[in-house]
C-alpha cells in the first residue's frame, strides 16, 4: 500500500486562517433561508387546505396546531399565530430553525404531492415567531406564586422548556448550567448558518423573561451541586443534562494533531471570530447525521478546498435527511458511503491521512468489511459519529437512579426511578431533536405540577 505523499506546503500554512476575505465567509454564513416577506407569507398560508385532521399536527412531537396558527398568518393575526406556536413548544423559534420539517409536519402535509410542494410549515414558524420576538412581546403570564421550588439541572431545550412551563404555573425554578451560557446545543452545537444574530441568547431571554426563574451558570452536577442536596432543598429535580462526551472510533493516534470531535469545533464556530479560525485545505467527515453535515457545509464555508463525508453504510442509513445531505452536496462537499475508518496516518506534525475499508452487508444483515482498503489525504478530519452520556462525569451523582442503555430510564411522566426526581431530553432514551427534547420538558413540568396538586389534594 502506498503511503499518503505530503503536501509540499508546510503543515501550519496547510490549517491556516483567514483563508477566504471576511466579507465573503460573512456572506457565506448568511441566512440559509431569508426569511419570508408578508406577500410571500400572505401566499403562502394561502395554500394551506387547514385540515380538520391536519396530518401535520400529528407528526409534530411538541403537537403545535399547525392549520390554526397558519390560519391567523393568512388574517394578519401575527402575534396570535407566534402565541399559538410557543403554547405548545417554547422553543419554537429554535425549532423553525432547526427542525427537520421534511421528515416530520412537512412530510405529513396533504399538499405533498407528486404534483405539489408541502406547505414550508417552518418558514412560517419562523416568520410568525420573528414578528413576536422583534417587538419583544411578552403573551405569557405567570400564576400566583405557590411557594413550591423546582430544581433544574441543564439549561438545554429540555430544562428551558420545563422552568418555563412550571413558572408558568406558579413555582418557582433553579436552573443550574455548567457552561457559561444557557442553550445547550441551541448556543453551542447548531451550525451557524441556522441560527444567527444571536437567535438562541434571545429565545433564552424570552423565556427567562416569565418571571420565576433563576438562571446560575458555571454550576455542573458532581462538582458543585449533589442531587442528594438538591433532593432535600426543593420540591422535585428534573435533570435535562443531555450528552457531554463525543464517541470515538477506537484507532490508534485518533488524538493526533489534526484530529477533531466535530462538536467540539462546531462550538468554536458559534462563539468565536469566523475570520480567524484555522481551517485544513484537505476535510474528511467520519459520521452520517446532522453533525457531519453541519460540521462539512461549515468548513466548505470557511475556506477548505476539500471536503469529504465518509458513511459506513448507504446514503438511505445516514441519520442525516435527504434535504440535508443535499445541502452538503451543493456546498461542493463529496458523501462517499459504505467506508468505514480503520487506521490514523501520521508524521511528526501530527495527521497526514487515513485509512478506510470498504464495507457490505452479510447475508444477516451486519455490517463487515471487505477487505478493501484505500487511503486518503487528509489535513484535517472531523469525528461525528454521535455522543453520549458519561455518567463518570458526575461521580456518585445518578448512583441511585435506573438506567436503560446507558440513559436515564423514565416512564411515561418523565419521572425517574426516584419518585422526585424527573428527565427529559439528550439523556434519556429516545430521539437526539431539539424539538423533542422540548417536549419531554413540557411533559415534565405538566407532570410535576400534577404531583403537587395530588399531594395538596391528599393534605
Amino acid at each position: 500500500m502506498k503511503s499518503v505523499r505530503k503536501s509540499n506546503e508546510k503543515r501550519g500554512h496547510d490549517i491556516a486562517s483567514g483563508r477566504l476575505p471576511a466579507a465573503t465567509i460573512k456572506d457565506n454564513f448568511s441566512d440559509l433561508h431569508p426569511p419570508l416577506t408578508e406577500l410571500q407569507a400572505q401566499a403562502e398560508s394561502a395554500r394551506c387546505l387547514f385540515c380538520h385532521d391536519a396530518p401535520c399536527i400529528e407528526a409534530c412531537p411538541t403537537d403545535i396546531d399547525i392549520p390554526n396558527f397558519i390560519r391567523k398568518i393568512s388574517t394578519g393575526n401575527l402575534i396570535g399565530s407566534a402565541t399559538t406556536i410557543l403554547s405548545a413548544n417554547i422553543m419554537g423559534g429554535t425549532c423553525a430553525n432547526v427542525c427537520p420539517v421534511e421528515e416530520l409536519c412537512e412530510l405529513k402535509c396533504v399538499m405533498n404531492t407528486a404534483e405539489h410542494k408541502p406547505v414550508t410549515i417552518g418558514r412560517l414558524q419562523r416568520y410568525a415567531t420573528d414578528h413576536l420576538f422583534a417587538r419583544d412581546t411578552q403573551p405569557f403570564q405567570r400564576a400566583a406564586d405557590t411557594g413550591r421550588r423546582i430544581a433544574v439541572i441543564g439549561a438545554g431545550p429540555a430544562g428551558l422548556s420545563c422552568a418555563h412551563g412550571l413558572a408558568m404555573h406558579g413555582h418557582r425554578v433553579d436552573v443550574f448550567e455548567a457552561r457559561p451560557k444557557a442553550g445547550g446545543l441551541n448556543e453551542y452545537g447548531i451550525a451557524a448558518y441556522k441560527m444567527l444574530n444571536q437567535r438562541a441568547a434571545r429565545e433564552v431571554q424570552f423565556i427567562l423573561d416569565i418571571g420565576g426563574i433563576t438562571l446560575h451558570t458555571g454550576q455542573a452536577l458532581g462538582k458543585k451541586l449533589r442531587l442528594a442536596e438538591l433532593r432535600d432543598q426543593y420540591d422535585a429535580v428534573f435533570l435535562g443534562l443531555g450528552h457531554n462526551v463525543a464517541n470515538r472510533l477506537g484507532l490508534e493516534h485518533e488524538d493526533t494533531a489534526g484530529m477533531h470531535n466535530a462538536i467540539d469545533y462546531i462550538e468554536r464556530i458559534r462563539q468565536e471570530d469566523l475570520s480567524s479560525l484555522p481551517i485544513g485545505r484537505r476535510i474528511v467527515v467520519i459520521g452520517g447525521g446532522s453533525t457531519a453535515i453541519d460540521i462539512a457545509v461549515q468548513s466548505k464555508k470557511l475556506g477548505a478546498e476539500s471536503v469529504t463525508i465518509v458513511y459506513r453504510r448507504g446514503a438511505r442509513q445516514m441519520s442525516a435527511t435527504w434535504y440535508e445531505q443535499q445541502l452538503a452536496q451543493t456546498n461542493g462537499v463529496l458523501i462517499k458511503t459504505r467506508a468505514m475508518p480503520v487506521q490514523v496516518l501520521i508524521d511528526d506534525d501530527g495527521l497526514t491521512g487515513m485509512v478506510f475499508e470498504t464495507t457490505r452487508l452479510d447475508a444477516a444483515g451486519k455490517l463487515q468489511g471487505t477487505g478493501e482498503r484505500f487511503e486518503w489525504p487528509v489535513d484535517v478530519a472531523f469525528k461525528a459519529i454521535g455522543q453520549s452520556l458519561d455518567l463518570s462525569a458526575v461521580g456518585h451523582e445518578l448512583d441511585t437512579i435506573q438506567l436503560q442503555h446507558g440513559r436515564i430510564a423514565i416512564d411515561a411522566e418523565q419521572r425517574t426511578s426516584l419518585s422526585d426526581v424527573y428527565a427529559g431530553g439528550d439523556c434519556v432514551p429516545g430521539p437526539d431533536l431539539t424539538v423533542h427534547a422540548v417536549q419531554d420538558g413540557k411533559l415534565a413540568a405538566q407532570a410535576i405540577h400534577r404531583s403537587f396538586a395530588r399531594e395538596s389534594s391528599h393534605g
